[in-house]
């Protein structure tokens, strides 16, 4: 039997931490193995109870989930973090995604759509709606800096060969690695050496960060020209 998904969970809202121990309860692939009540019980609780995964809250006081997420990873093999949001918040979120976040979670998900986000990040394959992406990146598009990111988006994404270009779309559409391989016709195995090879060429640390750089790169646009 597969062993289940070890979850810590981060909050300062008791409630919150009740309601969500009580939703992943009933998930068979799910564990909750510890809870924090603000960001600096984050990485002891993660060296005690190991998480896979960390659902951690943005707003805490003293120490935030966007710090607390930057410290986790930072540490050796870390937990991939998921953040939770009301989405009043979206600023906060961006600046999480860039921390390291790999994915987010809106704080009234229905239970399943949790499970999912949870496995899909644990599987390395992000969890950031293409309708998301575009929302955080209209957010930022009308500031000074938006055509100097854009520009630099592009200019990153010209220096892609055509295929790993047709992985980086694919992964800001959501696709996981094995929709991917359905997609481009090559084996799981291949995709994931291309999204490495995507994450080294980027600098991104996770996958969400590649679809953002995409939605970035082709804001406004029908799309970017391969490089060669």
């Amino acid at each position: 039997m597969t062993r289940p998904i070890r979850v810590l969970l981060v909050d300062d809202d008791a409630l919150v931490l009740s309601g969500l121990k009580l939703m992943l309860g009933g998930a068979e692939q799910v564990a909750v193995v510890g809870e924090a009540h603000d960001g600096r019980g984050v990485l002891p609780a993660a060296d005690l109870h190991h998480p896979d995964v960390v659902l951690m809250d943005i707003r805490m006081p003293g120490v935030d989930g966007i710090a607390a997420t930057r410290l986790l990873r930072t540490q050796p093999s870390p937990p991939q973090v998921i953040v939770l949001t009301t989405f009043d918040a979206d600023e906060l979120v961006l600046r999480a995604l860039h921390a390291g976040a790999a994915g987010f979670l809106l704080k009234d998900s229905r239970p399943a759509d949790i499970v999912r986000a949870i496995e899909a990040v644990h599987a390395g394959d992000g969890s950031l709606s293409p309708s998301i992406a575009r929302r955080l990146i209209a957010m930022v598009a009308g500031d000074s800096d938006a055509a100097a990111r854009q520009r630099h988006a592009q200019r990153q994404l010209a220096s892609l060969t055509p295929r790993e270009l047709q992985v980086a779309t694919a992964i800001s559409q959501g696709c996981s690695n094995a929709e991917i391989a359905a997609r481009l016709q090559m084996s799981v195995a291949t995709v994931k050496a291309h999204v490495s090879r995507l994450l080294a060429k980027l600098g991104a640390e996770n996958r969400v960060q590649i679809a953002l750089l995409v939605e970035s790169a082709t804001s406004g646009r029908g799309g970017v020209a391969p490089g060669g």
